[in-house]
């Protein structure tokens, strides 16, 4: 269910958001492609206000007439972990878990950021479940995560996230 902290995203006709109301109903999706979240497109705005929350000032993600000049990217560029920060947002836009008492962040295994994401570019989240564990009725899932970059062969990240779903089951 969305709150006011993941407001329900505007899914193009063409896009649907898998729903999942139990363990079992995330158990048969194992080994599956859960979808690709629409596109977001990471604007200055957006990476001088992550900055502001993490006092992370370094240049090339905050003076755009320094980067154009001095940066190999000639733009400024997001922050890594911003784009990574960007994926509970993404998450909600491809599944929704319902019937949950809570859903928690639970580990980050093998990140890898693979390319820098400049100012204005669009990255949209895919997800495929590698597995679902059963501990005692809370799930505790496995999903391949790539942030890919519209316009780029290379994903800005891949990785492995861990959530565990405490349905009310």
């Amino acid at each position: 269910m969305f709150t006011a902290l993941y407001p329900q995203p505007y899914v193009p006709f063409f896009m649907s958001i898998l729903t999942i109301g139990s363990l079992a109903e995330l158990e048969a999706h194992t080994g599956q492609e859960l979808g690709v979240s629409e596109y977001h497109t990471i604007t200055q705005a957006q990476i001088d206000q992550f900055a502001a929350a993490t006092l992370d000032f370094q240049w090339i993600h905050t003076d755009a007439e320094r980067a154009l000049t001095d940066s190999p990217f000639k733009a400024t560029i997001a922050h890594g972990y911003l784009t990574l920060a960007l994926l509970p947002y993404l998450w909600h836009q491809i599944v929704t878990i319902e019937n949950l008492k809570m859903q928690v962040n639970y580990e980050i295994e093998s990140l890898r950021f693979n390319q820098s994401v400049a100012v204005n570019s669009a990255v949209r989240l895919h997800a495929t479940l590698l597995t679902v564990a059963n501990l005692r009725g809370i799930a505790k899932t496995r999903i391949a995560v790539s942030l890919e970059i519209e316009g780029h062969k290379k994903p800005a990240y891949t990785g492995v996230i861990t959530f565990l779903y405490h349905f009310n089951e």
